[in-house]
């Protein structure tokens, strides 16, 4: 799959280029993720509403549900979830619950509520 190079560029740059939960700064880093899912949901592939920018790992993290974002754009991390990397306890496992401010109003909350109920650990 390919994201248009406009949109992503527009992504990026609306979320100041830089992954909202790893600080990860650098573009080559960085994918635009889909709350719903690229794959099922083609008709909100570009709506802006339902993307953000994450760095490479967050996003696969992201896709293999081992956390997400409620409503209010606050961590939530599957309780199953277990690393001894130090950048996935202290950006995602640590964070849990914590606000994620340069989220808010950025994304569809229906759409992160559509999201999580599919996830069974929610």
């Amino acid at each position: 799959r390919s994201v248009d190079p406009e949109f992503r560029a527009t992504v990026l740059s609306r979320h100041d280029r830089t992954c909202p939960v790893s600080g990860v700064d650098h573009s080559g880093l960085l994918d635009v993720a889909h709350i719903l899912s690229w794959s099922e949901y083609p008709e909100y592939r570009a709506d802006l509403a339902n993307v953000l920018p994450l760095s490479k790992t967050h996003h696969a993290a992201f896709d293999r549900e081992l956390f997400t974002l409620d409503q209010e754009c606050r961590l939530l991390v599957n309780p199953s979830f277990e690393t001894g990397s130090d950048l996935l306890q202290r950006t995602i496992i640590n964070r849990a619950g914590e606000r994620v401010p340069s989220l808010e109003g950025r994304l569809d909350s229906t759409y992160l509520a559509e999201h999580n109920a599919e996830l069974a650990w929610v």
